[in-house]
Order: structure tokens, then sequence, then C-alpha cells
């Protein structure tokens, strides 16, 4: 769900404006959508993710700036956080953009466009003033999450969500930011390494509310860091427990923050609904860890896999690999422990990623030093791709071993099943020796499976 629409959106209340949320993927027709509220808009803002994303968000805005030239144009998103005045330069029909969070800032600039007054001190923003000069205005702090708690989801068509997704599962956002250092990461550089989240008691009551209201069976919580604080996540289990709201969750969790945890307080996130947890690993390699900055312990991983093992909490274990200078070693730590994790439990899942250079991020800035060059304009990082493709430090030959090693893994370990059986035990012998030629299980899979797309 365009969760950052919907809090922007929120965020100017339902009484003064009347807010329209156009989301490409589910709009069959975007530009014709668009055409009929524009004569009545006070300004058209777009969400920005860091490549191929941006090539529609140009479309549209150049679309909308071709129908209606003076209606101001507003980025706000990853990219526009990153590269506040680049985008400017590069784009004249980008009018202002937006870093960070976003929701008081724009409910400050509608009000100065409703109003024609100044936006010269809307903090957390640059624009182009009356001589044409890009202006970046001072940063803003981040603002307490209890401020934006009433999402109103009723911005969105969520039965049409629920249907593109195959089950009644909303997707919704408890905190912001995140306090720690990952290199790999660019929170720690939008963001200042700060957090704010939802209070329980102001939590559990919107989702009582919006269970009552949508009828959803499952929770998805996009949260970069949800298990934070313990006290906070198991007072909400409480609360959820307390309040018979029967539908399943899904967090984020570090394992740092799950080996502070008891058995206990994994058995009442259990009770209170939750069925999976995403804890980032990224590396088999301590050492490759430490340099990540990622501040985590690999027997604190296996704790936490061991603890949900035995409650019957599936697990994605998510790794990269191809950082600048990654050591062969390294990646044979990762693969080991990729296996070690997949085999514990059918529930248990490892992808393994290419590194891409994130801008903003640590290794991206010591890769630039060394002679890397990233996109050099938006219209270039609209073309940078960050899904399905290799990264600059991935070698073909790499490359071909870990596409061969994810399928045969997957294959190895999922759950049993009377047909696959056979394939899972060749794929399992496969995965112990690193023998994928004659890989007749992939060529069967590409005929009776497609390929889920990634967007």
């Amino acid at each position: 769900m365009p969760l950052a629409l919907l809090a922007i959106g929120s965020a100017l209340g339902n009484t003064k404006y009347e807010v329209i949320i156009v989301d490409g993927r589910i709009d069959d027709s975007p530009i014709e959508t668009l055409k009929k509220h524009l004569p009545e808009a006070i300004c058209f803002g777009v969400t920005v993710l860091t490549g191929s994303p941006i090539k529609d968000a140009l479309e549209k805005t150049n679309a909308i700036k071709q129908l209606q030239p003076d209606l101001p144009v507003v980025w706000g998103g990853w990219h526009p956080s990153l590269f506040p005045t680049q985008t400017l330069e590069d784009e004249r029909n980008i009018d202002i953009t937006v870093q960070g969070q976003g929701e008081q800032t724009f409910k400050e600039l509608v009000d100065a466009f409703s109003n024609k007054s100044s936006i010269e001190n809307i903090k957390g923003i640059c624009y182009r003033n009356a001589e044409n000069k890009i202006v970046k205005n001072p940063p803003r702090t981040i603002t307490a999450m209890d401020a934006f708690a009433n999402v109103n989801y009723d911005l969105i068509d969520v039965e049409k969500y629920f249907e593109k997704k195959g089950q009644r599962q909303l997707d919704y956002i408890s905190s912001t930011g995140c306090y720690f250092r990952c290199s790999f990461c660019a929170d720690p550089f939008v963001y200042n390494r700060k957090w704010t989240a939802i209070s329980p008691e102001i939590m559990v009551n919107k989702l009582k509310e919006l269970h009552k209201k949508y009828e959803f069976t499952d929770l998805n919580l996009q949260d970069e860091t949800y298990f934070t604080y313990r006290d906070r996540v198991i007072e909400i289990a409480g609360k959820i427990i307390e309040k018979n709201l029967t539908f399943s969750w899904a967090a984020t969790m570090r394992a740092d923050q799950g080996a502070r945890m008891t058995k206990e307080d994994f058995e009442k996130c259990k009770k209170s609904g939750l069925r999976r947890l995403l804890i980032g690993v990224e590396s088999g390699s301590q050492e490759m860890m430490d340099w990540l900055k990622k501040d985590i312990k690999l027997p604190q991983v296996y704790r936490c896999a061991a603890i949900c093992k035995e409650l019957g909490i599936s697990v994605i274990f998510p790794f990269i690999v191809g950082f600048p200078n990654e050591s062969k070693k390294s990646i044979e730590a990762t693969v080991r422990v990729a296996k070690k994790l997949n085999a514990m439990h059918p529930d248990f899942s490892t992808p393994i990623f290419y590194f891409k250079p994130y801008p903003g991020t640590k290794i991206t800035l010591d890769a630039e030093k060394t002679g890397f060059q990233l996109p050099k304009n938006t219209q270039e990082w609209s073309h940078f791709d960050y899904v399905g493709s290799k990264g600059p430090w991935v070698s073909d030959k790499k490359y071909a071993f870990f596409e061969k090693f994810k399928f045969y893994l997957k294959l190895a370990y999922t759950k049993q099943n009377p047909v696959l059986f056979p394939f899972q035990l060749v794929s399992r012998l496969r995965c112990k020796y690193h023998f994928y030629s004659f890989s007749i299980e992939k060529k069967l899979a590409s005929v009776f499976f497609k390929e889920q797309e990634l967007s």
C-alpha cells in the first residue's frame, strides 16, 4: 500500500482539503485520473525512490506541467531526500523537493499554496526563489509519530489492495527512522540515526478500529526496526491479546534485539499473532559484519533462529554479497551460514541480494573516493537498476554461481512435497558439494513455475 502518500495525505486532515491519491500500480489510466482533478488542484505531490521509479515520476510530472504549467510540483521520498538540489537543477518541472519526514512539511506547503503565502520559512525543503536560484532551507527535526497516528486508509480503495495481494493484508508503519549505523544503508544519512514510534495504547486502539472497519486477517508492519524497544513490543502484544484482535502479523527484527528478548517474550508475540520475522544477517562472516557496522553477532542470529524454530515462527534471513573488496573467505562464510539457517526449518528462507551502491551510504562514499562513479544527474539515476541484476563488484562467474545456489537452496529445504521430494534430496546434495551442472530441475522449474516479476 502507498504508505508514504497515505501518511502525508492523512496529515492534511479531511476538513479543509480533499486529498486524491493516485497509484499507477492500481489505476490503469493514472494520467486520465489526474486530468479530472487538475482544475481544482492546489499542488501535485510525488513520492520517489531512486532508480527506475524516477522514470514514472518524471513522466507524470512532465504531463502535469504540460497540462497546467503553474501548478506547484513537489517531490518527496528517498531520492529527493538524498539529492535535494540536484533534482531541481536537472528538472525544471519540479518546483520543490522535501527531505526526510514529510507529513508536517507537506501540510505547511499546501497551506502556503492555498493562502498564496511564502514558503521561505518552511523547514525541510529545497525550492527556487524569485531570482530562480535554488534555496535549501534548514532541515526539519523528526516529529513524534503519535502526532501522525491517525492514518486515513479511506484515501485509498483498501479492497483493491487486498485483491492485488491475494489476501486481506493491511500494511502499517508504527515507527520512523533507525538508531543504527549500517554502512550500506541510507537511513543514517536521511534520519540522522533518530527514531520515533506510535505509543502502544494509541497504536492498538487504531489497529482495533482498522480491524473492525476493514476486516484484515494479517498486519504487515513496514517499520525499519519494529523491535527497537522490547518493552514497547511486549506491551503492544499484550494489548492485542487483551482486546482479542484476531489477526496475524509480521515485522522486522535485528538479531541483537531478538537476543535481548526472553523465550517468554517471543511466546507472547506469537500468542498475539506473530507469524513471521525478517532478520537481516547480510553476511556469514563476522569480520564482514563488523566492516558493515551491522553491530550484531552470529550467535545472536542463531539464538533467534532456534527460538523461532521451536515456536513455529517463520523467518526471512536476508544476505548481501558483492561488496567492494569482499573476500573469498567472506563469500564462503555467507554460503555456509545461509545453508545452515535454511536447513533448520522449512519456514526459514535466506534470500541473497547483490550489493548496489545506494547514494548517501558510507560504503558508496568510500567507493567514490577510489574512483567508482555514481550517475551524475536525475536522468542517469532513472536508469540505475536496483532489481534483478548483479552489482558492479560481482563477476559473471560469481553471479552465475549464486543464481544457481539460490535456486537449489530454496528447492532443497522448502516444505516437503511428495512430487518435489526426490528433487529436494538431489538439491541438498548439490548445495552440499556445489555441483550445479546438468541442472534438469532448474529447466523443469522454468517450464512449470513462472518467475515472479519484481518492481
